[in-house]
């Protein structure tokens, strides 16, 4: 395990990058959380205790990004590690025939954005930052984790934009992970399944329920602490690189 490492957090501000937050901090992490200045950032900052530090950033902002990197320079002299947990999300069919209706361009475009855009430039402004750290042994320098979805493979009705953006992420990881080989960067993407996010949590009892039973084993929700025990394993290994991990206990997406 990284000792006395220093890591940003995406999204930090609830679900899986509040999980991720709470367990980097429990392990003696300095952490960044990253979210947007309408979110409950500098609450949850303070509930989790004074290893973390709350800034706000929108990830398609090269400003706010590069902002939380010279809090991450200026406090803690280094960033080691980065994870990207902020996306969106819209269900809408590709043409509407009832209402004769076809999905909003600018729906789309907002979710790639967010989702693929944002994505990688908090990656691509991460890595300036991660390539002036000493190496370690292997030559390490830093870790990247990022988030996708099972979407990315088995997209369901409505969900062309979501599965869109998170295919392009799962595409990029591979030849970003040689792009950042030569300075010791390791970047690994995670496709969750069904979690027990705000999200989910939102709808019906019955609904959760149901969504439960289309998981093989284990039959239930993920918890966002798993995602984030996940993301500690890769930090960790350090020959885990290039890859996509499905992490969704064996779920297969109906349409």
């Amino acid at each position: 395990m990284l000792k006395n490492a220093v890591a940003l957090v995406t999204g930090g501000a609830s679900g899986l990058g509040r999980a991720t937050v709470e367990r980097f901090a429990r392990a003696g992490y300095n952490v960044l959380l990253c979210d947007l200045p309408t979110s409950k950032g500098n609450e949850v900052a303070k509930e989790i205790g004074d290893k973390v530090v709350y800034v706000p950033v929108d990830v398609l902002s090269e400003k706010d990004v590069t902002g939380a990197l010279e809090v991450a320079k200026s406090k803690f002299g280094r960033l080691d590690v980065s994870v990207n947990c902020a996306g969106i999300a819209v269900a809408v069919k590709t043409y509407n025939f009832n209402k004769k209706v076809a999905h909003k361009l600018e729906d789309f475009q907002r979710v790639l954005l967010v989702n693929t855009a944002g994505t990688f430039n908090v990656i691509r402004l991460s890595a300036g930052l991660m390539g002036e750290n000493e190496p370690n042994a292997d030559g390490q320098r830093g870790v990247i984790v990022n988030t996708a979805s099972v979407a990315a493979y088995d997209g369901q009705i409505g969900q062309a934009a979501y599965s869109a953006s998170k295919a392009a992420v799962v595409g990029m990881t591979l030849p970003i992970a040689r792009d950042l080989s030569t300075q010791g960067i390791r970047i690994v993407t995670i496709a969750p399944g069904l979690f027990n996010t705000p999200m989910l949590q939102a709808l019906p009892e019955k609904v959760r329920a149901f969504l439960a039973k289309t998981i093989p084993f284990p039959q239930r929700l993920g918890e966002p602490a798993e995602y984030a025990q996940l993301v500690q394993n890769i930090v960790d290994n350090p020959l885990l690189n290039g890859e996509v991990i499905r992490l969704d206990g064996a779920l297969r997406m109906m349409p």
